[in-house]
């Protein structure tokens, strides 16, 4: 079996699926986009007008480079669900076509709707979508399921931006909490990287320091609160710092 041949079946069965996924969600008529790796969940939206999906990343093109790279092998994306693509990769293997299992190779301007069509074909989604920077990158996402406007806020809001590793979820510390001088680590419960959270809970940690004047006033008073000085920052940085100090 011919790649080419293949792939031609594919596309002729995805263009009219992804009509019908355009005319249903008016797709072409929103002005803005923005996703999040972290929450997995893409934006449209135009003035207050705004719709949400839940994505799987499918990989991306680099006009620059003329490459493509399928998202199981980009180790700068976050997104967790970019292993679902492993099954096109194996897929793949099954039918001996290197396109669906080279992680990164030279090609031309239509790989991304290709392989955006293929990885429909393989987990099923309900479209897809192509978004652009200014770096001559093109990323493209199939398309999940929608997600409720109210819902996609509250699961953005739990994440923060991060300078060091983008994005991640919220992270309250204390004012004296850092990566380069070691002051102690409490926590409001036990912790570990990748645990569910609680619908109330938070990851919450201070110093000993903190932690002496808590005790002294019995809890957090407005002067122990004041002596804290809290300040917010990613799941990663709080793990880090958590690390840093651990047997301090």
């Amino acid at each position: 079996m011919e790649y080419s041949n293949f792939i031609e079946k594919i596309i002729s069965d995805f263009i009219p699926f992804q009509k019908e996924f355009n005319k249903e969600y008016k797709i072409d008529d929103f002005e803005n986009w923005y996703y999040r790796q972290a929450t997995e969940i893409l934006t449209l939206s135009t003035g207050d007008d705004e719709i949400n999906f839940k994505y799987i990343p499918v990989g991306s093109f680099s006009s620059k480079s003329n490459t493509w790279m399928w998202a199981w092998e980009n180790s700068h994306s976050i997104e967790e669900n970019k292993l679902a693509t492993l099954k096109v990769k194996k897929f793949g293997n099954q039918v001996k076509f290197k396109e669906l299992t080279d992680g990164q190779f030279e090609s031309d301007k239509y790989i991304g709707w290709e392989l955006t069509a293929m990885t429909n074909h393989v987990l099923g989604g309900i479209g897809g979508y192509r978004v652009q920077s200014e770096d001559h990158l093109e990323k493209y996402f199939l398309i999940v399921e929608p997600i409720d406007n109210e819902l996609a806020k509250k699961l953005n809001d739990q994440i923060i931006d991060c300078d060091e590793h983008e994005s991640g979820r919220v992270a309250f510390i204390c004012q004296h909490l850092n990566k380069k001088t070691k002051t102690g680590f409490e926590e409001a419960f036990p912790t570990w990287k990748g645990m569910e959270l609680g619908e109330d809970d938070d990851f919450q940690a201070w110093c000993n320091e903190c932690e002496k004047v808590r005790l002294k006033e019995d809890g957090w008073t407005d002067k122990a609160m004041e002596f804290l000085g809290g300040k917010v920052v990613c799941e990663n940085c709080y793990f880090e710092i958590k690390e840093f100090n651990f047997g301090t």
